[in-house]
Order: structure tokens, then C-alpha cells, then sequence
């Protein structure tokens, strides 16, 4: 998202109030509309909670002049004094935790801090659906307490569920990471934890409402000279179906979020955020979203003045609204919807249809309900609760990958590796452990200080921050590892290295880090552990091939307890369970691909590899799903069918279409059983592969988290639906069952295979 408004529209602010100053002070926040205190409005239609939700939105609407109405358009909505609605901030973040991103949160005061958890991506790695779901309730308490302080708003524009195309994009922190269904499956648990019981369809109440953003095919931000407001992504129907868009779907239709967010790209020439064909069509039609639809901050200045995609401002306003854009963050709709009302280029119809959205979030929300509803008890003492701090360390612990492990070096052990050497620019990192989109963390465990409750430690930074530029260090340190027992390099990125706006050019380690993390691993004495901090993939392939490197973590960036996670998994107290939610590539892949490339499959003609692991299959450095445990662990299935009948009209079809066919009859059952061989309790990832007919291209279909004590054996169950995870989107876009064998594949080991064939079976309509 775009931090800052244009220069040239600064002058609305004036129209487009702000919250009152009161707001922030920590105290109590008044009514949002419909106070019992106000004579004037109490008995309104709009304020009566008894009365259905959309009568409530229409009486409001009709009250409300043209200029009222415009002033609503935008994410800093101005108050209807006369009508007892104040105004309203819509823009604040929430990727994992309340976060001091945008306008709409204020820490201090009764507010000081929020529960800062693992970046995204680290979060992603635990592949715990539960787990993400739990953090979102908590983020939701949390800044629904801050909302009753007056600190937050009650629209949170999170997740960003884009997919991790390339390695080098600025924002792979912020995403699940590089598989529709994983990402999929993030965006409906977070999305349900945040909004709590009020999900569902219709009416629904909710506790927030959550934002999937950025929609769509959004992944870079300022490569060779191109920047994501200028980028014209070129997607084929085929791409957008079974990758770009694929959370989004889900977001929508299963995860029941209140909101999209369009992006500031073109897809195909059009503007995502004027797009009625993506918005309108897909999003509202065919998604059925129960909820209101969000330009990224500017993005409705960005495609007239920067895209020049139509030649007055009112018709970039008019395109919008009509294509199916609600609310505009930034002023832009404020400035030039009346004109373009004024001049038939847009209904004032359209307008209330936009408003309707919004409003009925708000009304969702409790905002014209006066100051009672089920969360009004939540305040200081719900932030930053020891539960809280307590599940921010536990999914630290549980996104913590173990890349490398030779001799089984890890866990260190308190009696033996009494004085670690603890080196390298992140090894008392602090802010750079929670990423970005971050707040205010209730408190910092650094590494060094994790490290320091189990052992003595030796400290050395090596270099001068991560960038590294030179080698003036590097002396001390290998001192240091020369006299310990063991040494701890923490090394790896931070914001100043990959950010939003910030696209790495190469995947390396920055500066002298590689030649520190050498240098250091020659002159200890003990065993050497190489922890990553980043969001995106590291080539550290010298690293995985050096015996003397006994050991390599990637962390991410694990939140505000992410030392004393980190210093938990190294000392055995917490068994790493974490798999790489994204491919590592080897440095020479980016010199293969440009950024700009959005097709996934390769192209062996023009030499395009294709991305992620479902399409490239040259050399990596760790591969999607990579990590490995303290402890063993087989698996076996159990039961699994053999043979599918898929139902159709048309027996002669090799493929047919989902469409076409009877959805709800192909659920599959799978039954696994899990064992722990190992001689240490510990969590295991199932993750299960399908491989249709007739592209045999792997993908993942299913995953499981399943805890298994020492010795002991689990049996999991795993459900898949035809429809949903076995089928293959056609050029067209069109999604299809093929008939014929599917491999499906239980981790790296284990195939089984089911055939489909044609039935004349009865079609439910």
C-alpha cells in the first residue's frame, strides 16, 4: 500500500475531516452514531437495531444530501453532524497485530503497545491452520479494545493474500507464501479468527471486518525502472484462475471476509481498481462478497495521473464507482464525484449503491448501535495479556524452519555449550524482528537475550548492519568463536534491504556476509549454527555445502518474541516443525526471469523456467515444503479410494467440467496414519501433492498439522474435494476434472492412485 497521499490533492483534507483529536486520548470513545443522549436521532429508523440492516442503510442514504454522500466516498469519511454520524477513519492495519500502519491506529496512552507476532510469512511456515485463525482472535480483541479506547478503527485492511511469485518482491514478507491452496487456506483462517462470529453471509455481525488485498496478480514494486504504479501485468485466464486468484476466491466465498482491495496495477491493460470485469462481475457476481470493495491508498489518483487512464478526473472517479469500486483511500472520489454526477457520467444511484456497501459493514459492525454490543468490555487490560504474549512465542517457535543439521549438531545442550558465541547484524535485533506492517510490540526478546537464559554468551556484531559493506569486524568475531563452544551467526536481511517499494535485485547476502559467515565457521570451535532472518528466499548455497556450517534456521521475522523462540528450538526446548512456505533459488535463476513475466508455466522454447514449485523444476537451494524435525517420523495410508465415478451428461468427455458435474458427490476421504520413530515429541506437517492427468504437475491439495509424542502413532484424516482440489484450469480459465489417473502424493514418500472415470449418474442441478 502507498503510504502517503499525492501532493496535488492535499487541499481536501480540509473538506475530508479527521477523527476528533479527543479520539486518541485512551479514553472512552462516544458513540459512533446513534447515541441515546441525542433526541434528534435516536428515533430514527437508521438507529433502531430491532429494524433489518438494509431498511436501516436505505433510511440513512435517503437522509443524506449528494455532498454528504461523496464525503463518505473516501477512507477519512467526514461526519454527518446533523444526523449524529461522526466521522470515521477506515484505514488501519492489522498483518499481524494492530499495527501503527495508517491513520486509523494511534498507540499511547491507555494503548502503549499491541501483541506483535511473527511476520506473515514466518507464521505461514508452521502450516497450522488453527494456529492462524487463533492469532487472528487475538488481534481482533486486541484492537477491539483499542477501537472502544479510541485508538483504532474497526476496518482492518488485512490480510495481503497475494501469491509469492518472485523471490525478489519487497513485500514476500507480508504473504502465506507461494501456493494458492496454502495461501487460501490463511486467508479463511485469518480471516474468520478476526471477524469472529459474524463471518457468515447476509447480515451477519461482525467483531472486525478483515480486508483480502491485493487484488490481483500484485507482486512488484519497483524493478528495472518499473514501478507497481506504472506496471501493466500481462495474465493469462489460465494464470489468473488456478493462481492469481485463487485466495481471493476463497477469501470471498469461505472465508466470508467483509472486503477486497484492489490494486494499483493494470491487469491486461485496465486498471484493477476500474475493472468491472474483475470487480463487479467476479468479486460481487460471482464471489457473491457481502462487504465493500477498497482502492489501495491513491490508486484512484494513480490510474489518471500517473496511468492517464481516462482524460478528465471524473471520468477516473465515474469508471470506478461504475466498475464497482465502494470506497477510495485517498481523496480523489471526494474531489471529483459530484462533478461527474453533475455531468451524467455517473448515477447518483451508483453512489448509493457504493454507500450501501460501506454502511452496512458499519452496521454489521455495531457503529449504529449506540455504545453497547458484545465486545464494548474490551479495553487496556485486554492488550498485551500474558495469553496473548504467550501465542505470539508459540507461533515463533512454530514458523521456525530447520534447513541443515548435520550429525545431528541441534538441540545444543546447556551441560556441553556452556559459552555460545553469538555473532552477526541480526544477533540483537529487535525492530527488525517484526517486519513491517507492525505497531507497537508489548516488549522485545533479542536474540542475544534468548540465547544469554540458556548459556554464556559472547557477543559480536561482525558487521555494521546487515548491509555489511566491509570486513573491519570480522577479526573480533572469529576470537569470539575461536574461545566458545559453540557460535550462533545470526545474519540475513531486514527493511533496508527488501520493504513494499523495496524489490531486491539479487538474492545473495548482502555485502560481506557470506564471507563473515565463512571466516567464522573456520576458526570456531565448536559446532556453527547459521539463523536466516528475511522474508524472501536467500541463496546460501555456499552455506549448505560447507561441513564446518553444522546447522541452518530461517526464523523470517518472528515477532516480538522471536529470541527466546529462536534460543527455545537451538537448546531442544521447542522442536522446530516448520516447512519452507516458498522455493530458494539459486542466484542464477533471476537472471533467467524478469520480474515483469507474470506466466507461471515455463517455456522451454524461450528459455522461461516458470515459477514456484509447481512449474520450474531446475536446481534450488530448498525446495516449497523443506524442514526438517529434532525427531522422525513415517507415514502410511491407511484407506484411500481407488476408483471415482464423476458424473456428466456427456460420456465421451476426457475432461469434465466442474460445472457440469455433481460437486458435492466427490468429497474424498483419505485416512493417514502418522508416527513418531524418533525418540523426541514433535509436530509433523502432512502435506499432500495431486497429480492430474494430463500436465502431471504437482500441487498441494491438503495439509495437516498433527503433534505426536515420542513412539507414539496418529491417525489423521484428510478430506479432498474433486471440484475443488483435483482439477485443472484450461486456457480459458475454465476449471476441469480429468478423467484418468491422479497420483496423489503423501509427502515425498508415499503415492497412491485414483482413477476417474465418466458416469451417467444423476446431475444435482
Amino acid at each position: 500500500m502507498n503510504h502517503k497521499y499525492s501532493s496535488s490533492t492535499f487541499f481536501i483534507l480540509n473538506v475530508v475531516l479527521v477523527i476528533h483529536a479527543f479520539a486518541y486520548s485512551g479514553e472512552s470513545r462516544p458513540p459512533f452514531a446513534c447515541d441515546p443522549a441525542n433526541a434528534g436521532t435516536r428515533n430514527l429508523p437508521f438507529c433502531k437495531a430491532s429494524l433489518p440492516i438494509h431498511v436501516r442503510v436505505q433510511d440513512l442514504i435517503e437522509r443524506l444530501t449528494l455532498q454528504e454522500k461523496i464525503r463518505l466516498l473516501v477512507n477519512n469519511a467526514a461526519p454527518v453532524e446533523r444526523l449524529g454520524v461522526n466521522g470515521y477513519e477506515w484505514w488501519s492495519e492489522a498483518l499481524h497485530g494492530v499495527s501503527s500502519t495508517g491513520p486509523g491506529v494511534k498507540f499511547g496512552g491507555a494503548f502503549p503497545s499491541a501483541t506483535s507476532f511473527p511476520q506473515v510469512i514466518t507464521t505461514a511456515a508452521s502450516f497450522n491452520a488453527s494456529l492462524w485463525e487463533q492469532i487472528g482472535q487475538v488481534v481482533s480483541d486486541e484492537g477491539r479494545a483499542m477501537y472502544n479506547g479510541g485508538a483504532a478503527g474497526l476496518t482492518f485492511w488485512s490480510p495481503n493474500v497475494n501469491i509469492l511469485r518472485d523471490p525478489r518482491w519487497g513485500s514476500c514478507q507480508e504473504t502465506p507464501g507461494e501456493d494458492p491452496h496454502l495461501v487460501a487456506q490463511y486467508a479463511i483462517s485469518y480471516v474468520k479468527g478476526l471477524q469472529g462470529g459474524g463471518g457468515g453471509r447476509g447480515t451477519s455481525r461482525l467483531k472486525v471486518a478483515a480486508c483480502c488485498k491485493h487484488y490481483t496478480a500484485y507482486d512488484l514494486d519497483d524493478w528495472n525502472g518499473v514501478d507497481r504504479y506504472h506496471f501493466n501485468a500481462k495474465v493469462s485466464r489460465q494464470d489468473l484462475e488456478d493462481t492469481y486468484n485463487v485466495p481471493f476466491k476463497a477469501c470471498v466465498a469461505e472465508g466470508n471476509v467483509a472486503s477486497v482491495m484492489c490494486s494499483y496495477n493494470q491487469i491486461n491493460g485496465k486498471p484493477s481498481c476500474a475493472d468491472p470485469t474483475l470487480l463487479r462481475d467476479t468479486i460481487r457476481a460471482q464471489w457473491r462478497l457481502n462487504g465493500y470493495i477498497v482502492s489501495d491508498c491513491d490508486s484512484v489518483g494513480v490510474l489518471f495521473e500517473q496511468q492517464h487512464y481516462t482524460r478528465f478526473p471524473e471520468d477516473a472517479a465515474a469508471a470506478t464507482i461504475k466498475a464497482g469500486l465502494d470506497l477510495d483511500c485517498g481523496p480523489f472520489l471526494a474531489i471529483h464525484t459530484e462533478q461527474a454526477v453533475r455531468t451524467g457520467k455517473v448515477s447518483e444511484m451508483e453512489v448509493n449503491y457504493a454507500l450501501a456497501n460501506t454502511i452496512t459493514v458499519q452496521m454489521r459492525l455495531g457503529m449504529f448501535d449506540g455504545p453497547n454490543g458484545p465486545y464494548a468490555n474490551l479495553g487496556p487490560r485486554d492488550v498485551c495479556t500474558p495469553a496473548h504474549q504467550q501465542l505470539a512465542l508459540q507461533a515463533a517457535r512454530e514458523g521456525i524452519v530447520l534447513l541443515k543439521n548435520i550429525g545431528r549438531a541441534l538441540p545444543l545442550s546447556p551441560q556441553r555449550h556452556r559459552t555460545v558465541a553469538v555473532i552477526g547484524p541480526n544477533s540483537d535485533a529487535t525492530v527488525t524482528m517484526i517486519g513491517n506492517y507492525a505497531g507497537v510490540p508489548c516488549g522485545y526478546i533479542s536474540p542475544l537475550q534468548g540465547i544469554a537464559r540458556y548459556a554464556r554468551t559472547v557477543h559480536q556484531h561482525g558487521c555494521m548492519g546487515v548491509a555489511c559493506p566491509g570486513n573491519q569486524q570480522f577479526g573480533v568475531a572469529e576470537v569470539a568463536a575461536r574461545h566458545a563452544d559453540t557460535t550462533v551467526l545470526v545474519m540475513g536481511l531486514d527493511q533496508s534491504i527488501e520493504a513494499e517499494a523495496r524489490d531486491r535485485v539479487s538474492l545473495l547476502l548482502p555485502g560481506y556476509q557470506q564471507e563473515l559467515i565463512s571466516r567464522v565457521a573456520m576458526a570456531s570451535r565448536g559446532p556453527v549454527v547459521l539463523v536466516l532472518m528475511s522474508g524472501g528466499p536467500i541463496d546460501v548455497t555456499f552455506a549448505k555445502n560447507d561441513p564446518r556450517v553444522s546447522a541452518i534456521l530461517w526464523v523470517g521475522y518472528p515477532g516480538q518474541a522471536g529470541g527466546a523462540a529462536i534460543a527455545d528450538v537451538l537448546f531442544g526446548a521447542a522442536n522446530p516443525g516448520g516447512k519452507l512456505p516458498m522455493t530458494w533459488y539459486p542466484q542464477d535463476y533471476v537472471a533467467k526471469v524478469a520480474m515483469t513475466n507474470m506466466d507461471m508455466r515455463a517455456d522451454p522454447a524461450r528459455g522461461y523456467p516458470g515459477r514456484t514449485y509447481r512449474f520450474y523444476k531446475g536446481p534450488v537451494v530448498f525446495p516449497f515444503g523443506a524442514g526438517f524435525s529434532y525427531t522422525r517420523f513415517s507415514q502410511s495410508i491407511v484407506s484411500a479410494p481407488a476408483i471415482v465415478s464423476v458424473p456428466t451428461l456427456d460420456m465421451r468427455k476426457t475432461a469434465v467440467r466442474t460445472t457440469h458435474t455433481n460437486c458435492d458427490s466427490l468429497n474424498l476421504n483419505l485416512h493417514i496414519h502418522v508416527k513418531n520413530t524418533g525418540d523426541m515429541d514433535g509436530t509433523h506437517t502432512l502435506l499432500i501433492f495431486s497429480k492430474p492427468p494430463p500436465a502431471a504437475t504437482k500441487q498441494l491439495v491438503a495439509f495437516q498439522k498433527v503433534h505426536v509424542a515420542a513412539g507414539a502413532q496418529q491417525r489423521v484424516n484428510i478430506n479432498i474435494n474433486a471440484c475443488k482440489h483435483l482439477t485443472v484450469a484450461d486456457q480459458f480459465g475454465v476449471r476441469r476434472i480429468f478423467m484418468g489417473e491422479h497420483k496423489i502424493h503423501v509427502g515425498e514418500d508415499i503415492n497412491h492412485s485414483i482413477t476417474f472415470h465418466a458416469s451417467l449418474e444423476q446431475i444435482k442441478v
